[in-house]
Order: structure tokens, then C-alpha cells, then sequence
């Protein structure tokens, strides 16, 4: 009985008895793929946190975490860095004035390649080619994350100059180009000194239902509230500004003179309110105050102006 219980001692020593492994061994183990999952038992757990080198050896797979997440962050990187390939076609210049006083020059590269119809609306506006211009137009809005441009009018003299030139104020083209570059490029387009022309509105509220009498029978007809964007506003962004993406085409970037973009966006602006509970009951029930309202919020008490523009050769 003693020699038989000694017998098996040995036998269980000996299968619990690891072999090191050879230099020729250890080349041929295969590593893992990053999506490779592997199920543990609470026992092969314990192993591996008891053993005293960070990589645990199962049958001929190595466990090592740190190299799985680094594959990963390299796989999701190079997913998000595949649309920051854009090509600079032309390059333009805006000199601005802060209440009278010039605050100097910026100058901007634009993508051509990769939004033409964007590049050429905003080309067309800051050389003046079509009888309307961003010259003498004011910086209408100023945020933490961007500044904005009121653009050209809907209507009055700047649209009659548009209409006897021909220059198409609508926004449908730059509309299509917007949702193709987000289905193309996920991810945030408007970064920190990127220029991006306005082509929706997503604060704007739906249609507003009313009763209207005709030939006798009353019908439900929609009224908007607000104007769209006529496609000639553009903001610059100072951050980055992922709350753009849904409304605003990127055309280009800043090359030189973000210091002037940071002038206008130190200047006082008008307080936003719109966390005030009889702002938002306003709002949701469509009160044309509301969006009167609105139009105030982040407005600069100082008067900022594009006096000169063009497109540089």
C-alpha cells in the first residue's frame, strides 16, 4: 500500500513537472490575431496571474493583451486618418477690421478636388466674380468652438446682382456634396482652423400647422418658420467642431493667420439663453420671437468686416 501510494506521488510529479522551452521552440509559437478570443477556465486564470512572466503560454497560442490592444489602436487609426488626403487647389485671402481697426490677414487653402462645388461657390464670393461679395459683410456670430459669417443676403441688392449675373444662390449641389464626403469620411470633418460654408440648418424648427380658409373650405397648410441657409455663410473653426458636420461643407483649412481668427473670437458677444424654460417652450411650439431670439445669441457687440478679398495667384 506505501509503495503503491509512493508510485503515484511520482506519477502526478511527474505530469505536473513543466518543460522549458527550447530557442527553436519558442520561434515557431504563432501569435494571435487581434480578433482572436479565448475562453479561460477559473483554473487557467489563476495560472496565469500566478505566473510570474507577463506572456502565459497556452498550448501553442501567446496571450499577451498589450499587443492585442496596440494592433487594434493601429487597425482604428488608420480607419480614421483614410479622408485627411485633401488637395489644395487655390488659395484665398480675407483682411478684417474690428470696429475700424485692421486685425490683419488670413489666408486660406482650398480643397478643389475633393469638394469642387463648395470651392467654387466660396471662390466666387471672395473674388467678386459674379457682381456679389463677402467684401464690407459682418461676422454675425461668435462660439467657444467657432466664429461665423453672415454671408450674402437672400434678397435686396446683393440678390438682384446675383440674379442679373447668374450666380445660383441655391444650395442643392452643396447639399448632395455634404451628405456624400459624410458617407465617404466618418468621423469629424470640421477640425480646429477648418473652413466650412453653412448649408443646413439643424436648429431649424419643422413647419408650423395653421387653419387656412379657401373657396369656402378650411385646410391645413405649413408655414416655415425661420430661413434656410443660402449657401453663402461659412465659419472657421478655432476647435474642433464635430457639431458642424451635419451642416456645414468643409472647403478648406486656414494656412495663415489663425492669430486674427483668434481676435475675433475674443470679442464680447451677446449672451446665450437658450436654457430659459420660456425660450424653449418658444422654440418647440414654433413663436417667431423665438427664432428672432435665437438670431441675437453669440452676436458681437464689436463690428467685424471682411474689408478686402480675393483669390491670391
Amino acid at each position: 500500500m506505501r509503495l503503491q501510494l509512493m508510485k503515484t506521488r511520482h506519477i502526478s510529479a511527474q505530469i505536473h513537472k513543466t518543460q522549458p522551452l527550447s530557442p527553436s521552440q519558442t520561434q515557431t509559437i504563432s501569435t494571435p490575431k487581434p480578433s482572436t478570443i479565448l475562453k479561460l477556465s477559473r483554473r487557467d486564470l489563476a495560472i496565469c496571474i500566478l505566473s510570474s512572466s507577463p506572456v502565459t503560454l497556452f498550448g501553442s497560442h501567446i496571450v499577451d493583451p498589450f499587443h492585442i490592444s496596440e494592433a487594434q489602436a493601429e487597425e482604428v487609426s488608420s480607419e480614421t486618418n483614410s479622408c485627411t488626403g485633401e488637395t489644395l487647389t487655390k488659395r484665398a485671402f480675407l483682411d478684417v477690421s474690428i470696429d475700424g481697426e485692421p486685425a490683419g490677414r488670413i489666408i486660406i487653402g482650398l480643397y478643389g478636388v475633393d469638394a469642387p462645388s463648395g470651392t467654387a461657390r466660396f471662390s466666387n464670393l471672395v473674388s467678386g466674380a459674379k457682381g456679389v461679395s463677402y467684401r464690407r459683410k459682418e461676422f454675425t456670430k461668435i462660439t467657444p468652438n467657432y466664429v461665423q459669417h453672415g454671408g450674402v443676403r437672400s434678397y435686396g441688392v446683393d440678390a438682384e446682382l446675383a440674379k442679373q449675373t447668374g450666380e445660383n444662390l441655391a444650395v442643392d449641389s452643396l447639399v448632395e456634396e455634404l451628405e456624400r464626403l459624410n458617407e465617404k469620411c466618418p468621423g469629424t470633418k470640421n477640425k480646429a482652423a477648418s473652413v466650412s460654408i453653412i448649408v443646413r440648418d439643424p436648429l431649424k424648427p419643422p413647419p408650423k400647422l395653421k387653419l387656412v380658409a379657401r373657396q369656402g373650405k378650411l385646410e391645413i397648410d405649413e408655414e416655415e418658420v425661420g430661413t434656410s441657409p443660402n449657401g453663402t455663410e461659412f465659419v472657421i473653426s478655432t476647435k474642433d467642431s464635430p457639431e458642424l458636420d451635419a451642416s456645414s461643407l468643409v472647403v478648406g483649412k486656414v494656412l495663415d493667420g489663425m492669430d486674427v481668427v483668434e481676435k475675433i473670437a475674443q470679442v464680447k458677444t451677446v449672451q446665450e439663453n437658450s436654457t430659459s424654460p420660456y425660450f424653449r417652450v418658444a422654440k418647440l411650439i414654433g413663436d417667431k420671437r423665438a427664432v428672432v431670439a435665437e438670431r441675437g445669441f453669440n452676436r458681437p457687440y464689436s463690428k467685424v468686416l471682411i474689408t478686402k478679398c480675393g483669390l491670391i495667384d
